[in-house]
């Protein structure tokens, strides 16, 4: 048995690249950071930070695209994907992400002017309960947004 699950909570590092495929489906790419700080042997206070390649797909794409900016904290869940690919050049390019199945706004709402009760557009509609908390799931998306 084998488990491939991250979680991460940081700062959105830009805001969501979406995209909508031939098929129809939204995928959302940025980048998300997450710092840990310390006091090292001398006492100074030092800060590392790892940047993370989120990948978010349908439902959740199109969540990213309305609600998440830069600067963002968020709850993240999901799995680690590294692909590979040739460049213009034919040399063989590598990149890991993070594939979101489960995303929480964290922190306080910003009144942005979108009103609660707008609908997604396009979005795959799914027999489930509203979702509360500000939990978007994959399998947890409904056409109304809970706030």
């Amino acid at each position: 048995m084998s488990v491939n699950k991250v979680i991460l909570v940081g700062n959105v590092g830009k805001d969501p690249d979406v995209r909508y495929l031939e098929s129809g489906a939204a995928v959302a790419n940025f980048p998300l950071a997450t710092s840990e700080t310390y006091k090292n042997r001398n006492g100074e206070k030092v800060t590392n930070t790892e940047w993370h390649n989120l990948v978010l797909w349908r439902g959740l794409a199109e969540i990213a695209e309305k609600y998440v900016k830069k600067g963002t904290l968020l709850f993240v869940e999901g799995k680690i994907r590294t692909r590979s690919w040739e460049d213009k050049e034919g040399t063989k390019r590598y990149t890991t992400e993070i594939v979101a199945d489960n995303m929480q706004l964290l922190g306080r709402r910003q009144d942005d002017g979108d009103s609660a009760s707008q609908n997604r557009e396009g979005a795959e509609s799914q027999k489930v309960e509203e979702p509360k908390n500000e939990d978007f799931s994959a399998d947890n998306v409904d056409d109304d947004l809970p706030f």
